[in-house]
């Protein structure tokens, strides 16, 4: 994918998302969350932009400064829910 690396591709892989289109389906934000969860080396907030630039064809530069705010949102409401579920003695996986 545009904006993605060999590195970045390789990482996705080992997560188990190995197309763009599987990175469509399950999304950056998920995406990002399965990667430090799972991943060998933990990714950076850069990666989370570049991925979401990567969805939708444009720069990680135009999505770091504009959508930085709604994406940390997003990511701390993942973040909660996973807390929630823990207390409660479950679990949630990003699939």
């Amino acid at each position: 994918m545009p904006g993605l690396g060999p590195k970045s591709e390789a990482w996705l892989i080992e997560v188990g998302i190995t197309s763009p289109d599987e990175l469509r389906q399950v999304g950056a934000v998920r995406a990002f969350i399965r990667l430090q969860q799972q991943c060998s080396t933990k990714p950076s907030l850069n990666f989370l932009y570049a991925m979401v630039g990567a969805i939708e064809g444009r720069s990680w530069l135009k999505i770091a400064k504009h959508e930085k705010s709604r994406l940390l949102t997003e990511l701390d409401g993942y973040r909660e829910l996973e807390l929630l579920f823990n207390a409660e003695g479950a679990t949630i996986t990003p699939p």
